[in-house]
């Protein structure tokens, strides 16, 4: 079993090495995810927010050149989670196609009052410490930082990594090349996993039933109710005064 674990340990190595490049500036540091000290992070930080471990030179040890480059402008609000159930929070775009061994390059605007995010991880450490690329926007901010994707076909979760925000709909995915499927639970390209019940007590009838006299009220105001009274409407139904 022994041999076997490092034989799998080598061979994982000698790929992660082929990907990065070997030594110096590419090596990996196995120790840098003990904890949650950024300080050896890149990182511009000022009262508008921080992008974290930018990258728009170093390339992955198997891409030769740029493929391409891209330029996106995300927007972050609440009003973006609106048309989606289940969610509170939203950006405007929620799926990227990129071409691998390309450089992207993001706008991030925040239209809230409240500090929002764009990020992804497991991106090769080689080129982003911890395999994460971070920008955060405090309320009303913009923030620019640009990455570059690595060479193979995957899908990459883009999100806020905010407490809830995620969880309620700020999330979108970025397509290397083929990708590797759809994420799940993206606003407006998979469905939730845990969709919101909106079920109505009583079923369709009741809410027809309730629409009806709503409508019924509202035309013929006290007099619906004095109406409805004369006929023996139940006192709990009752409620306002004539």
């Amino acid at each position: 079993m022994a041999i076997a674990f490092s034989y799998v340990l080598d061979r994982l190595t000698t790929w992660h090495i082929k990907l990065c490049g070997g030594g110096g500036r590419g090596a990996v540091d196995h120790g840098q995810n003990a904890g949650h000290d950024h300080s050896d992070h890149k990182m511009t930080l000022d009262a508008e927010g921080m992008v974290m471990n930018w990258n728009d030179e170093q390339l992955p040890n198997v891409c030769q050149s740029l493929n391409k480059e891209y330029q996106f402008t995300v927007k972050a609000g609440v009003k973006y989670a609106e048309p989606f159930n289940d969610t509170v929070f939203g950006f405007d775009q929620h799926e990227f196609y990129v071409e691998p061994c390309s450089k992207v390059t993001v706008t991030f605007i925040n239209e809230d009052e409240i500090c929002h995010q764009w990020m992804m991880h497991v991106l090769p450490k080689c080129i982003c410490q911890q395999g994460m690329f971070h920008r955060e926007a405090a309320g009303g901010a913009i923030k620019v930082g640009t990455f570059i994707v690595p060479s193979g076909d995957k899908t990459y979760l883009a999100h806020c990594d905010i407490a809830q925000h995620v969880e309620n709909g700020m999330k979108s995915q970025l397509v290397v090349g083929k990708g590797s499927g759809d994420l799940t639970s993206i606003p407006g390209v998979t469905g939730s996993i845990w969709p919101d019940q909106y079920a109505v007590p009583g079923g369709p009838s009741a809410l027809l039933a309730a629409l009806f006299f709503g409508f019924f009220c509202v035309c013929f105001g006290k007099e619906a109710w004095a109406l409805m009274v004369l006929r023996g409407v139940p006192a709990s139904l009752n409620r306002h005064r004539i």
